[in-house]
């Protein structure tokens, strides 16, 4: 006949589990504790506004006038609106190129290609051309701005002067081509150093083994640098798309024009809600935009947590 366990034993053996239960809600709390501010601040500085965004363009909010005072709700009337606007999807298709061109193949392709020639580099040369490089990214965008409308200037701008035309227009004639050049050269920078510290860590051996077994140069970066600084790439192409997307340093440049041929969709925003005065119109576009950067962002996490 078995034994029964008498009350204070049973008390004994459930002691350890009920101490083990009390540490895990105590270490809980207390990362609850430290964890807190920052929930608190992503709640304060983000959350609400898109929410208080999201809930603009649904409204009639003008910036004067009596729905100034007291909005009216209009439902999804104001994104009806911004979807039929021919306008929009203008600056949405300048929007992509803006992006495709300057940060997934410019700021991508100009960033690894710096920092693989200057891997192995040491001495004035290199400390040269990083300092070139990193001074358009620490200056601050209006004043870059105002120095290359100074140099695309058509009759006295310094790059007109170099080639030795007269009389082009870049600003005017391709202010496209004009602004995605200036969004290379002013946030290769990032790119060039994130890339720098990837090679840092892709094995040498690899390389020489690759290199023995008579690989290519191509090879060696398809087979042996790509699959190693494969997070760095995704990790990269995600926050330049994300923040050339939002850029509103176009407007700085060619305020849109002519003609809205380089109005992309943050200058859009801007004209729609700050020039007309249609905020709720305005707020409506500003949705749109996060849902596209969702979609951007959700995109390159599912590749970046694949496996292949």
């Amino acid at each position: 006949m078995a034994l029964a366990t008498s009350p204070p034993e049973a008390a004994e053996a459930a002691r350890p589990d009920r101490y083990s239960s009390d540490a895990a809600g105590l270490g809980r709390l207390r990362a609850g504790v430290f964890v807190a501010p920052a929930l608190l601040l992503v709640a304060v500085f983000l959350v609400f506004p898109a929410l208080w965004v999201l809930y603009l363009g649904l409204t009639n909010y003008r910036l004067t006038g009596a729905a100034a005072a007291a909005p009216q709700f209009v439902g999804p009337a104001n994104l009806i609106e911004a979807v039929s606007n021919p306008e929009f999807w203008s600056s949405t298709w300048l929007t992509v190129e803006f992006v495709a061109g300057s940060a997934v193949i410019g700021q991508v392709g100009l960033g690894f290609t710096i920092a693989w020639l200057l891997r192995d580099r040491r001495g004035p040369l290199k400390r040269l051309v990083e300092g070139l490089v990193i001074l358009a990214w620490i200056l601050p965008s209006a004043i870059v701005s105002f120095l290359w409308v100074a140099l695309l200037d058509r009759d006295a701008g310094t790059l007109n002067a170099l080639l030795g035309i007269q009389g082009f227009a870049w600003l005017l004639d391709h202010p496209m081509l004009s602004i995605i050049v200036f969004n290379i050269w002013r946030g290769t920078a990032f790119s060039m150093m994130l890339y720098g510290a990837a090679l840092g860590n892709v094995p040498p051996s690899h390389l020489e083994s690759a290199r023995l077994a008579g690989a290519s140069g191509w090879q060696q970066l398809r087979d042996v640098v790509f699959p190693h600084i494969r997070g760095h790439i995704l990790t990269n192409l995600l926050l330049i798309s994300l923040w050339t997307f939002n850029d509103f340093t176009p407007f700085l440049l060619t305020a849109g024009g002519p003609d809205g041929k380089s109005e992309v969709l943050a200058v859009h925003v801007y004209k729609v809600a700050l020039q007309s005065g249609e905020l709720g119109h305005g707020a409506a576009v500003s949705t749109i935009i996060l849902l596209i950067n969702l979609v951007v962002a959700v995109f390159y996490l599912r590749l970046l947590r694949s496996k292949k």
